[in-house]
């Protein structure tokens, strides 16, 4: 999955590769998710809030259009749709790769790199090293580098790393790290990612570390499967904070509901030590019986914006999947981040479970931009309605009524003749919402490209409500108020910017329909 990839191998590729000298694509440049100006992107690292800006961190290649020199790029935003490039904070050296990680903000300067007066930013990472005596080629280790002036900089821990396993291992990586109030004590999870274990370990200087437990429910593993990006916060159940539930995140290569990778979640009890999952599935369940945070392919490696204060979890991830992830027809670059996500623990058909929206900086640039309101339609079985509005870049809210129909949806990124569009379509019958992407455009650049996504979702009174979130490559479903979450990437040709409605075996109302037209 991870590569190693040396610069005459990568010269090599770039040779060979037709798909890595294909022209320049800005008709799929995303407007409303960070992209990088060029060179290959991945997981989002140590997000954090600090004096009104955001910081977003990413695994970057800042020589290529594939995986490797990986290193921390960076990038600021005031309202998490605007970003600014920042220069590269981490950068990848001869014997060492930096790999995914968390950054914290060290208030009561318990580390000592900084000062109370000028508390200092500790980002965690994973070393990975090569051509180096002190370590085994391809080891991994958690080290740190620290910032006093906001992030803008950043200096090598003399002490690095400050975490490693005895035997050295090539899997264990991925640092997420939190203040545990209970324990007045900082918490770092990590993963053993072949092992498919989580393992904790507690802090009070955020630079020695010692273990607490593993965290692997029973008769889960699965051969090949990888444990990345582990995230474990507390949550309200249903916004009750004498009810407050812990919840493990992790994402999963392969094994995913949509196929390839994607992000799983357990919820449960954590101790300070231990983290208890509730009742799992049987051993040897199918994926559809476990908890996912999103049910399309292009959602991965969730990380955690640091420092927002008490407020719901800010959450973002990587838009793609190691499925096809090299193979993406952009250029000059390869890789986005999703939609910032809030997210709440609610109880939906009588079980926990993690709800998702966009933040309220995204609803607000949204209301700023124009939001204009349809009348209710009553459309009938064969009826496919052009809407009056169009475009690439768009947020559309809507509330699908059941009349008597088998099925009903929406199209969103249509061609004029009608043969290219994105079909988000909801079987009152089966109770399922089904992402058809197979007329979407582009589909043939990776055989492992899957094309429709299902998942299970009930319609309440007969009533599903869905809010799109369409860029020039991507949509994003939230429906039924963040219940269900859909991510997919698309590309379709350039034009391709028609929305229209659709009814199958009988009839049903398109009502409460809201769109803001964010680019053409």
């Amino acid at each position: 999955m991870r590569r190693r990839t040396g610069p005459l191998a990568f010269a090599l590729l770039m040779l060979a590769s037709p798909a890595l000298r294909a022209q320049d694509t800005p008709h799929w440049r995303p407007a409303l998710h960070f992209s990088p100006a060029r060179h290959w992107a991945n997981d989002p690292n140590g997000p954090f809030l600090l004096n009104g800006v955001y910081h977003l961190f990413f695994q970057y290649n800042p020589h290529g259009m594939v995986w490797g020199h990986t290193s921390w790029g960076h990038a600021t935003s005031t309202d998490l749709v605007h970003w600014t490039e920042e220069p590269v904070a981490i950068p990848a050296r001869p014997d060492e790769d930096i790999f995914s990680g968390t950054v914290v903000l060290d208030r009561d300067n318990r580390s000592g790199l900084g000062s109370k007066a000028a508390p200092p930013l500790l980002a965690f990472y994973t070393s990975v090293y090569s051509n180096t005596p002190a370590h085994p080629e391809g080891t991994q280790a958690q080290s740190i580098s620290y910032s006093v002036d906001g992030g803008h900089t950043w200096r090598a821990h003399e002490g690095n790393p400050v975490l490693t396993l005895q035997p050295e291992s090539r899997q264990f990586r991925d640092p997420s790290v939190f203040w545990y109030p209970d324990g007045q004590c900082w918490v770092m999870a990590t993963v053993v990612g072949d092992a498919q274990v989580v393992k904790l370990y507690r802090s009070t200087d955020l630079l020695h570390w010692s273990f607490l437990s593993d965290f692997q429910p029973s008769g889960y593993r699965k051969p090949g499967m990888l444990w990345e990006m582990p995230l474990l916060l507390p949550l309200p159940l249903d916004g009750n904070p004498h009810d407050v539930k812990w919840v493990m995140i992790v994402s999963v290569n392969p094994w995913s509901i949509a196929g390839g990778s994607g992000v799983e979640y357990f919820v449960g009890r954590f101790d300070g030590t231990i983290f208890t999952p509730d009742a799992l599935p049987a051993p040897g369940s199918d994926p559809s019986r476990y908890l996912w945070l999103d049910h399309g392919a292009d959602q991965y490696a969730m990380a955690r914006f640091a420092n927002t204060g008490d407020g719901n979890p800010l959450l973002i991830g990587w838009m793609n999947n190691w499925d096809y992830a090299s193979d993406i027809p952009t250029s000059p670059w390869r890789g986005q981040m999703t939609l910032p996500v809030e997210v709440a623990l609610k109880t939906i058909e009588g079980r926990p479970a993690l709800v998702q929206a966009p933040p309220r900086a995204y609803d607000d640039m949204v209301r700023k931009s124009g939001v204009h309101a349809y009348p209710d339609r009553m459309l009938k079985a064969g009826d496919h309605l052009l809407q009056p509005f169009g475009g690439d870049v768009l947020d559309i809210h809507l509330a699908i009524r059941r009349g008597d129909a088998r099925r009903a949806g929406i199209v969103v990124r249509g061609s004029a003749d009608g043969t290219i569009g994105t079909s988000i379509g909801y079987d009152f019958i089966d109770q399922t919402l089904t992402l058809d992407r197979a007329h979407s455009g582009n589909v043939g650049f990776s055989p492992r490209f899957s094309l429709a996504h299902i998942a299970h979702l009930a319609a309440p009174g007969g009533t599903l409500s869905l809010h799109l979130v369409i860029d020039r490559d991507s949509v994003e479903v939230f429906a039924n108020d963040g219940v269900l979450r859909m991510t997919d990437l698309v590309f379709p040709p350039a034009g391709s910017d028609r929305v229209s409605l659709f009814v199958e075996g009988g009839s049903a109302t398109f009502g409460a329909m809201r769109v803001a037209v964010l680019g053409k």
